[in-house]
């Protein structure tokens, strides 16, 4: 077994939020990172307490996978709109997901789903812009944060910019068809409000992450 660079205490913090659920609580617990400027290493999270989408799927990443998942992330593009991470594990033959989001509807997902299309599906009518448009249109298949250990992401102390920066390249597969996507309608009031409950303000657009 093996801590990755992190100290016992970091390690072990991260093995206790098991169920997955736990991951979730702890990221809802600390402060959202409205400004975006940061993309922060786990134990940079731990110590600042703070993250916004992305830093905050590369947190749920790294903990699963002291749990024993690979640390995978999915990529969610949209038009008309910001991209979302996703934290992607496996468990009883279904996918589930930890994210990070400003917005109520994009965060924790049970892993009941078959495949990852059937979980990034469970996401679409939950992703809209302020306009009330569902905009979720893309998403690419996981990617191990592994390919990226030799660069310390777990424990550095620099943002992790090369990592979104990496995901932008990668080959992302359409969820709808052209049909489907022409004939989408706004989103519910209702619904729309529900996804903004807790939604902290923004000041500025962040660099490209929900």
């Amino acid at each position: 077994m093996t801590d990755f660079g992190l100290t016992k205490r970091e390690a072990s913090f991260l093995r206790r939020m098991r169920p997955a659920w736990r991951i979730q609580s702890f990221l809802d617990s600390i402060a959202y990172d409205v400004e975006g400027d940061g993309c922060r290493s786990p134990r940079r999270v731990l110590r600042e307490r703070k993250a916004q989408c992305m830093d905050g799927a590369i947190f749920a990443a790294a903990a699963l996978r002291l749990q024993g998942h690979p640390p995978l992330l999915v990529d969610l593009e949209g038009v008309w709109d910001t991209d979302h991470v996703l934290a992607v594990f496996r468990e009883a033959r279904g996918w589930g997901a930890v994210a990070r989001s400003n917005f109520s509807g994009l965060r924790f997902r049970e892993p009941i789903h078959r495949t990852i299309r059937d979980l990034v599906g469970s996401y679409f009518e939950s992703y809209f812009n302020l306009r009330r448009q569902k905009t979720l249109r893309r998403y690419s298949a996981p990617v191990s944060l592994a390919r990226f250990d030799r660069r310390g992401w777990m424990i550095a102390e620099e943002d992790l910019w090369y990592i979104p920066e990496h995901l932008v390249g990668v080959r992302h597969r359409p969820l709808l068809t052209p049909v489907q996507a022409k004939r989408l309608g706004p989103v519910d009031r209702r619904m729309f409000e529900a996804g903004l409950v807790g939604r902290a303000t923004l000041r500025r657009r962040s660099r490209r992450r929900r």
